[in-house]
């Protein structure tokens, strides 16, 4: 027990120091934050925009969609454009395009010879970059041609959210329905948002005393824009390759452990049966079968979402001559498509929770079936309610005053108004109550091996249901800045970090179950791994943060610890051989053949999705240029279905392994389903995702990032031709998925107990 005892006290360490200095990031984020100001104004006193035309606007972006709908600061969709980068763009064309007019006698500024196009480059870039706020007023102002720049992008913006027949074509090359804002003083009001966004972006931050590096922005010099000398800092430059350098010896680090450790297992003699083919069936654990049906549904229903969305970026507003966009338009659909993703795997892992706590400790708890059939009810209340929600204020039927609560929070994985992630909140408070009840008497026993994983699988549990509070930690009005850094304390920390956790303590303890690997070995193996997870895993939470008001140390955190991340990812293949040879070592082990090549998909999928196109984008000069370019969702793709959504399955099977393991499989849908899912996921990757995020990375790198997202370079012929290209992928990825769903509802609807299968056969020979 001394070794564990050790690694429980290294975790414990690690998590305190890793909190910590998560912490410290978050105070350092909120100091630097780009100030939002009470008044922009000309310098004759001319008021633009105030504090409350600002504040107006970010809630009417949140009621439309938000990140479903373009993006901010480089996160959200993909097809309409990033409004920051835009923003900015239109706004120094404007300018320089006056200055022409004016002082060069040409139309516009790209008629002028290039040495007066220098000249009004640097002239603009020392007038943009400066920073014009005044603390004591809390006022920022701007010359009369800036100014005059800015009325002209707001009237674009205030046509192209409405119904103006001369941006149309634009609409549509967004993926926008008509009258994305029907109100005109709403659209106004917008228009401050995204301009306060494009000056963040701009504008240098004041520089600490004694800071003898030049001067960035807000953003730390994103989005690129040659227009304005936006190019990557110094700091991103050097903290890329330091990225490398600890992401390499991070790896030959875990190689010599892996060598020095290797083979030190003793000789563990296998069960001559199946060790969990007597388990009693509890009745809360035959109430979970319920959640699965609902995970295929949601699975289902995510990937016709799916393919809905991704038409939207071909035909705009319809889908096959359909006005698809005037009852659910692109920022719905996405929405939904996104946020299911998190549900169908989340609710797979909730219910396998249920299922093996009472499994592990044979322990069924009073009320514990009624405490599984309500919390049940709960999460379709949930689903139903918070898409209802969304749908309302996506249509502007919900009124800005109710949308925080009730409606649509616009924050991409986020999305539920603040009522349902109360309501979550509750409910996985519930879920934790009964899987908790459930292992008590293992917690409470006697120590032992098994209790270290049990103990593991129970405060990842606890983390769980306590992390989701990271979103219900910003309110209405909270700094984007602010409400980013805790967004990703739900999106990395809760999805990725400790779901993570759970899934491994639930893997170890199956595989012990089974009696494949000895108790003593599963616990002191994963409890090493959660150690080696969250070294890279806490403080990695911050390389989503580099240019929402970051300060230069928050990014050299971000850039170290996330390339820590891949270093587990790295010798990811031991786990899947491992996995492989505990598939075969034993004949009963053919029951659960199908799990086990589930949990050798995720193995694949950590090391390609996870590993390799995540660290493709995660050092801060890969990320200052891929950000919301189509590289970013090749990772999120090949990495949440890969990685979670391939385990979600595996444990999904696992369980139905006990519920109907007294009927007859007939494997061949499971077959189908494990090869298309497979190998529709890759082909979704590599025929669209990685070459047209290649593309749109080489026009960032070439001309800026607002035209690697403008309609002028996404409505190219051949970028239509490569959205095309998913449909083959799309196709099989959905027999598959189809196939998985056909497979759970031969067991219960049509199901053959497997004696008479096994009688029917001896007669036949």
């Amino acid at each position: 027990m001394g070794k564990t005892r050790n690694l429980w006290l290294g975790l414990a360490a690690l998590l305190v120091v890793s909190f910590s200095v998560l912490l410290w990031a978050g105070g350092e984020i909120f100091r630097a934050a780009p100030p939002v100001p009470e008044r922009v104004a000309t310098p004759d006193g001319t008021t633009l925009y105030t504090r409350a035309d600002i504040e107006r606007g970010r809630q009417v972006w949140q009621s439309m969609g938000g990140m479903q709908l373009g993006s901010i600061w480089g996160h959200g969709g993909y097809v309409a454009p990033d409004w920051s980068a835009d923003w900015l763009h239109r706004e120094a064309i404007g300018v320089l395009d006056l200055w022409a007019r004016a002082e060069g006698g040409a139309a516009s500024y790209e008629a002028l010879p290039a040495e007066m196009q220098g000249a009004l480059r640097a002239r603009l870039q020392a007038s943009m970059r400066r920073n014009t706020y005044d603390a004591s007023t809390k006022t920022i102002t701007v010359d009369r041609d800036r100014a005059l720049a800015m009325s002209n992008v707001a009237a674009h913006y205030v046509s192209l959210f409405g119904n103006d027949p001369a941006t149309h074509s634009l609409r549509e090359s967004y993926a926008m329905k008509e009258d994305t804002v029907p109100d005109a003083g709403h659209r106004q009001a917008l228009t401050a948002f995204f301009w306060w966004t494009a000056w963040a972006a701009a504008t240098e931050r004041p520089q600490a005393a004694g800071d003898t590096g030049k001067a960035v922005t807000y953003t730390n010099n994103w989005p690129s824009e040659p227009l304005i000398g936006n190019t990557p800092p110094a700091p991103l430059w050097l903290w890329s390759v330091f990225s490398v350098l600890f992401l390499i010896a991070g790896i030959a680090l875990l190689g010599w452990h892996h060598a020095r450790t290797h083979g030190q297992d003793e000789v563990h003699t296998l069960p001559a049966t199946d060790p969990l083919a007597s388990l009693r069936i509890t009745p809360s654990m035959r109430a979970t079968a319920k959640y699965f049906w609902v995970v295929l549904a949601l699975f289902l229903t995510q990937i016709l979402l799916g393919a809905m969305t991704a038409h939207f970026q071909v035909e705009g507003q319809q889908a096959y001559g359909f006005n698809l966009s005037e009852v659910l338009p692109y920022s719905i659909t996405r929405t939904w498509h996104t946020q299911l993703a998190v549900l169908w795997i989340a609710v797979a892992w909730l219910g396998t929770g249920l299922y093996i706590a009472p499994a592990l400790s044979g322990h069924e708890p009073k009320f514990q079936r009624f405490g599984v059939n309500f919390l049940f009810t709960c999460l379709l209340i949930i689903v139903v309610g918070s898409f209802a929600g969304q749908w309302l204020a996506v249509m502007q039927k919900l009124g800005l005053a109710n949308n925080f609560w009730w409606g649509h929070q616009g924050w991409e994985y986020a999305d539920m108004g603040r009522f349902w992630q109360w309501f979550l909140f509750i409910g996985l408070l519930l879920w934790l109550t009964l899987v908790g009840r459930a292992l008590w008497p293992v917690l409470r026993g006697p120590k032992s091996d098994t209790k270290a994983i049990v103990g593991l699988l129970f405060l990842s549990t606890v983390c769980i249901g306590l992390f989701f509070a990271s979103a219900l930690m910003w309110g209405e009005h909270t700094h984007i800045s602010e409400v980013e850094y805790w967004r990703w304390w739900l999106v990395h920390l809760w999805v990725e970090g400790f779901f993570e956790v759970f899934a491994t303590a639930v893997m170890a303890l199956i595989f012990a179950k089974l009696g494949l690997v000895q108790t003593k070995s599963a616990a002191t193996a994963v409890l090493f791994a959660t150690i080696v997870f969250m070294t890279g895993g806490v403080l990695g939470t911050l390389h989503h943060l580099y240019f929402v008001g970051t300060p230069t140390a928050v990014v050299a955190l971000g850039a170290s610890f996330s390339a820590l991340e891949v270093v587990p990812l790295a010798y990811i293949g031991f786990e899947a051989y491992h996995t492989w040879k505990m598939g075969k070592s034993t004949p009963w082990m053919a029951r659960y053949r199908w799990p086990i090549l589930f949990f050798m998909a995720v193995s694949f999928w950590n090391l390609v999705g996870a590993g390799l196109f995540g660290f493709l984008i995660n050092p801060p000069l890969s990320l200052y240029y891929m950000q919301g370019l189509n590289l970013t969702p090749l990772h999120g793709h090949t990495a949440l279905f890969g990685v979670y959504g391939m385990l979600g399955i595996a444990l999904m099977l696992f369980c139905m392994r006990g519920l109907r393991g007294q009927m007859h499989w007939d494997t061949r849908p499971l077959k189908v389903a494990f090869w298309s899912l497979n190998i529709g996921l890759a082909l979704m990757a590599l025929l669209t995702l990685l070459p047209l995020g290649t593309m749109q990375l080489l026009a960032a790198i070439d001309h800026g990032y607002a035209y690697a997202r403008s309609a002028e370079f996404m409505q190219q012929p051949i970028v239509d031709m490569l959205v095309w290209m998913r449909v083959p992928g799309d196709t099989i990825f959905s027999v598959g998925a189809v196939a998985l769903a056909w497979f759970v509802f031969r067991l219960w609807v049509a199901p053959r107990p497997a004696i008479e299968v096994e009688g029917a056969r001896a007669r036949e020979h």
